[in-house]
């Protein structure tokens, strides 16, 4: 008789792999599972098997390593069957109705769903925990750019301060084409649109909505306090001009839309919204659709994330890495890190943010209006760190006794400071305009 060293080792069962969704990342994720199932399977320790994909509509042309055999409209029976939900569809329903059921049936869920975190995130947290089984979700923040494991792993151990995100592609390339080529935030829509970075309706970039939601998702890990969509503050791009972009460049600053994240002695805040960052600072060099995410810790000190925060490929590398993560969980044991509340932070409201802001007005080109417009800002309490005033010929009527335009940039003071002193500034008689406002970040 064999010794039982002899014995041939049973194979191990597959993981049945059901995806929700075939839209460009479900495709380069289908794509994954068939063309590199040799290497998943020698990573996890048991093969991957296929079992279904789920889609609006059977009939739909697809790309051919889709094998049409395993699509079906019927997802709630699929997510039955799975031991591994990954969830492409978007939006908040009927994809929550499905990862729940997944989870009750037993399966852990992949999703890149950022709205749904944002928004309900908790819901999908203890519903995996009840059950015993894994949510993971790095694509949802910053496609292939391994943010989430790091915050909620990796750092796990130190404390970070604050985190600033350029984490949507389109408003990037769109800032970035206008700093380029100097064109008007519609025109760089148009072209983003024309080169797939961009959607038919751009309203989810563009209005802030995208990195809103991954922000929330951001400073629920980094502060270990729940941070729903609706605590955010969200201002988006299209206030921003041509004109504003050349400013920026001269006086050294690159127009970025950041989400920022960050904890004080009285709480959290976190905004969305456009940000003057120095040309020196990391984030200012980040060009085109690339995303990437600045972090600063106590111990760590300054980390920087960088990559491709969005398209089919990139994306879907970030979810097959979840994928791999919790099949090994099914193999060998083990369980993803469960949800971190524990500090539970108070959520400061907009108005207590600390910032700067650079304000450009159109005054009256006489004596004593800068000195009227610096006695207002210091009647709000707010005071000019610098002030630059547009040298002759840049403006036609500059020494005409026309106008005159200046560029006043701020200490840091409160965000309600700072909007009542914008306010002022346009009721007063020799201010023509308030032509542009913008905070200056990562100073």
């Amino acid at each position: 008789m064999p010794s039982p060293a002899a014995q041939p080792r049973r194979a191990p069962s597959p993981l049945r792999v059901a995806v929700l969704g075939c839209g460009v990342v479900g495709t380069e994720v289908v794509r994954l599972l068939t063309q590199q199932a040799d290497d998943l399977a020698a990573r996890v320790g048991a093969p991957l098997e296929l079992v279904g994909v789920a889609v609006r509509n059977v009939d739909a042309p697809r790309d051919p390593v889709v094998d049409r055999a395993l699509l079906t409209a019927d997802a709630d029976e699929l997510v039955t069957r799975a031991d591994i939900v990954v969830e492409l569809m978007g939006g908040e329903e009927p994809a929550r109705n499905l990862l729940l059921r997944a989870i009750e049936h037993g399966a852990s869920v992949v999703t890149a769903n950022k709205a749904l975190l944002a928004q309900d995130g908790p819901t999908l947290y203890r519903a995996a925990d009840e059950a015993g089984v894994d949510v993971y979700y790095e694509a949802a923040v910053a496609g292939a750019i391994p943010i989430v494991r790091p915050i909620r792993e990796s750092l796990t151990g130190d404390k970070i301060r604050r985190v600033l995100g350029i984490v949507n592609g389109t408003t990037n390339y769109v800032l970035d084409r206008m700093a380029t080529d100097g064109l008007e935030l519609e025109d760089a829509v148009k072209e983003a649109q024309g080169l797939g970075y961009a959607e038919a309706d751009p309203t989810a970039d563009v209005e802030g909505y995208d990195a809103a939601a991954k922000a929330a998702i951001l400073a629920s890990l980094a502060f270990h306090t729940r941070v729903h969509l609706d605590d955010v503050y969200r201002e988006g791009i299209t206030s921003v001009t041509a004109s504003d972009v050349a400013w920026a460049a001269r006086t050294g600053h690159a127009v970025k839309l950041l989400a920022i994240a960050e904890a004080t002695d009285d709480g959290v805040s976190v905004r969305v919204h456009p940000a003057l960052v120095p040309l020196d600072h990391p984030l200012a060099g980040v060009r085109g659709a690339f995303n990437a995410v600045f972090v600063e810790a106590e111990a760590a000190g300054e980390l920087m994330f960088y990559g491709r925060g969005a398209g089919g490929a990139p994306t879907a590398s970030a979810v097959l890495g979840d994928v791999v993560s919790a099949a090994r969980h099914r193999v060998l044991g083990g369980k993803s890190p469960e949800e971190s509340t524990y500090a539970d932070l108070p959520l400061l409201p907009h108005a207590s943010a600390l910032t700067r802001y650079q304000v450009r007005l159109v005054v009256d080109d006489r004596p004593g209006v800068l000195a009227q417009v610096a006695s207002t800002f210091a009647g709000q309490g707010v005071s000019i760190e610098s002030v630059r005033q547009v040298p002759d010929g840049d403006r036609a009527d500059v020494g005409t006794g026309g106008s005159a335009e200046l560029l006043l940039t701020t200490h840091v003071a409160p965000e309600a400071a700072l909007a009542s002193t914008t306010r002022a500034a346009r009721d007063l008689a020799p201010v023509r305009e308030v032509t542009s406002v913008l905070r200056v970040e990562g100073v």
